[in-house]
């Protein structure tokens, strides 16, 4: 572990909420919230609408359905997320992505046949523009 990994890490649980939703997160910090212990944290860094497309790549890898289902509603999603999210095993994330503008036609029609009704209930709704929320001195988040 190196020093600014460290230094990361011996910073309490507040002020890593604060630099998850801060406009100013020091981008050495950013691959250690990709990582993050705490699952909060971790979910405020994930609803950042300024994720790269590396940190969303790492984060859809996530075991916590929360995490992915956060990225399932970005409009900024390579084809290769947006399939992995169509697929999940969660339907929590299939809902999410069910009202995605960047899924296929075909996609379309496999989460219209979803099991879960919730799932196909979205996919008939069709595509949903991401809302963004933006407080004062934070980061703008996707809700």
């Amino acid at each position: 572990m190196d020093t600014l990994e460290k230094q990361y890490k011996s910073l309490p649980l507040e002020e890593r909420l604060e630099l998850a939703l801060s406009n100013d997160l020091p981008v050495t910090y950013r691959p250690f919230m990709v990582r993050e212990q705490w699952m909060v944290v971790k979910c405020y860094f994930a609803r950042r609408a300024d994720l790269t497309q590396d940190e969303v790549s790492a984060l859809i890898e996530d075991q916590d359905h929360v995490i992915r289902l956060c990225l399932a509603k970005r409009q900024d999603l390579s084809p290769q997320v947006v399939a992995r999210c169509v697929n999940d095993r969660d339907p929590n994330v299939r809902y999410f992505i069910a009202r995605n503008p960047l899924i296929s036609e075909a996609q379309k029609l496999q989460l219209l046949q979803d099991e879960d009704p919730l799932v196909s209930r979205a996919a008939k709704k069709g595509p949903r523009e991401a809302q963004y929320r933006q407080r004062a001195g934070q980061t703008a988040l996707i809700k």
